[in-house]
């Protein structure tokens, strides 16, 4: 395509859903809807937004129309969650030597911090390098802020163990610098915003918890005689670091606001027999934050407006072909996913059909048609089976289904299949794969790079519309199967999933 044509194209509304466009009937259908529920005038459905019950609102009517029975509260659709938000609205990070000149982090774009309630508005502490923070390293670290390396490499400390060790050490902080070596899934910056949102109140004794880019690292230490290139490396390759102290102190002031919401799940059933089959997508997104390339609303279209319009259209697909299944269908649109999977977690706390029925749960969220589809990467695939049924319907459609071959990155506890796993109930969910080295995987790692929980994840960004069209097509096909099938999904021996 010439340069003169790319501007054409850009500029003419038929272009508007990037390189390929929908071929067939279902799947133009199915892009109205997404295009519909990340639209500017949806302002990104950020949970307990306005903008999001706005969504919510739409999804509900959507179901109605297709003659789903309200799963809610009261015989409604909406199920709602009460939430507390605890956000640090403005910050200023300074780190302060005995000789030289302030270093300024700018808050957001360098840094960020984990609001809490009682988190000082100011601290200063000096700074003191301990490698991975494990516990024989965090000695004398009492009001100090303990500066960790962030690995995730298994076999070294976890985020939640190095917090552990910095509290048990009565540290003033923790101050996490990011793997650059991790190229699975490298560090994002900017953050889109500061918040924590919780199902209760949060702790009001925090520790104080930083991030930093990697990129300040070898400013931070200035002065300590140390290689910071070569302590990234060294760190990124799970070679041993050496604890040193830093010769500055951090100060930090901070501005945090409190609320309290409650924003809604949608749930709608298809009624079949006494056991019920989930299928869910979360409706939120992060809404407005820190601008990425001059645009600062997140419109969440792959990530998740696209698949809760999946299962709008699968519910338009049942009602009008009048199927009876020997399962119920129950239509979930997840809220809070992005804020730490609050809905699920919710749901299954408080669920609105009894547990003990709750058959399975295929869950539909970071999934990215952007390459053909040859290959999917199911999480849990192998705990249940769910994973054999799918490998059953994805090889009659030329699909090879995978566990997860990048586990470090953690996937299976970052999506609302997980609250069902914890429960007993099988789940499932996938990731469009790809072998090492081709041209999925470029397409893959670019998208994450670019597009992401970013601004630029709306219905512009160039798609595989075929691509998409057979995933719809083996949802459509994996649910109806699991919903008829005479036995009920079951774990299989040695899941860790498996109630005993």
């Amino acid at each position: 395509m010439t340069r003169l044509n790319r501007i054409l194209c850009f500029a003419a509304a038929a272009c508007l859903m990037g390189a390929d466009n929908p071929k067939d009937a279902d799947t133009k259908s199915w892009w109205r809807t997404t295009e519909i529920l990340s639209a500017d005038n949806m302002e990104g459905r950020d949970t307990g937004s306005a903008a999001y019950q706005r969504a919510a609102d739409y999804v509900a009517d959507r179901f109605r129309k297709a003659g789903l029975q309200p799963a809610g509260d009261n015989h409604t659709f909406f199920q709602s969650v009460a939430m507390s938000e605890v956000a640090v609205d403005t910050a200023t990070f300074t780190v302060e030597r005995d000789h030289g000149a302030a270093l300024p982090i700018e808050f957001l774009q360098q840094i960020t911090v984990t609001p809490s309630t009682g988190l000082p508005p100011e601290t200063e502490a000096p700074l003191t390098f301990r490698g991975y923070c494990g516990k024989e390293a965090m000695k004398d670290i009492t009001g100090k802020i303990v500066v960790c390396f962030g690995t995730q490499r298994q076999g070294l400390p976890a985020g939640a163990e190095r917090t552990a060790n910095a509290r048990a050490g009565n540290a003033a902080g923790i101050l996490t610098v990011d793997d650059p070596y991790f190229t699975i899934e490298p560090p994002r910056w900017p953050a889109a915003y500061a918040r924590t949102v919780s199902l209760t109140a949060p702790s009001a004794n925090p520790l104080l918890t930083m991030r930093l880019s990697s990129k300040v690292f070898p400013a931070l230490i200035d002065g300590a005689g140390q290689d910071a290139a070569a302590v990234l490396m060294a760190g990124g390759h799970k070679e041993a670091l050496k604890s040193f102290d830093i010769p500055a102190r951090l100060r930090i002031h901070t501005h945090v606001t409190q609320k309290a919401y409650s924003s809604p799940n949608v749930l709608a059933t298809l009624p079949g027999g006494p056991e019920y089959v989930v299928i869910a997508a979360h409706l939120d997104g992060y809404g407005y934050g820190t601008p990425v390339l001059g645009d600062k609303l997140y419109n969440g279209a792959l990530d998740d407006a696209a698949y809760v319009a999946l299962i709008i259209q699968f519910a338009d697909n049942l009602h009008s072909q009048h199927l009876t299944l020997k399962r119920s269908i129950l239509f979930c649109a997840f809220t809070g996913e992005e804020k730490g999977l609050l809905g699920s977690n919710y749901f299954v706390a408080h669920p609105t059909v009894p547990t003990a029925q709750l058959a399975a749960d295929i869950n539909l969220d970071q999934l990215r048609p952007l390459f053909p589809l040859n290959i999917l990467t199911a999480s849990a695939i192998d705990d249940s089976t769910l994973g054999q049924t799918a490998r059953q319907v994805g090889s009659t459609m030329g699909i090879e289904l995978r566990p997860d071959r990048e586990p470090e990155r953690g996937l299976i506890r970052r999506a609302d299949n997980f609250p069902f796993l914890r429960i007993g109930v099988p789940a499932i969910g996938f990731v469009f794969g790809y072998d090492p080295g081709t041209d999925a995987e470029r397409r893959y790692r670019e998208w994450y790079d670019v597009r992401y929980h970013r601004p630029q994840d709306d219905v512009t960004q160039p798609m595989n519309f075929e691509a998409a069209a057979k995933f719809n097509q083996f949802f459509y096909k994996l649910t109806e199967a699991v919903a008829s099938a005479p036995e009920r999904p079951a774990f299989l021996p040695g899941s860790p999933y498996a109630k005993h």
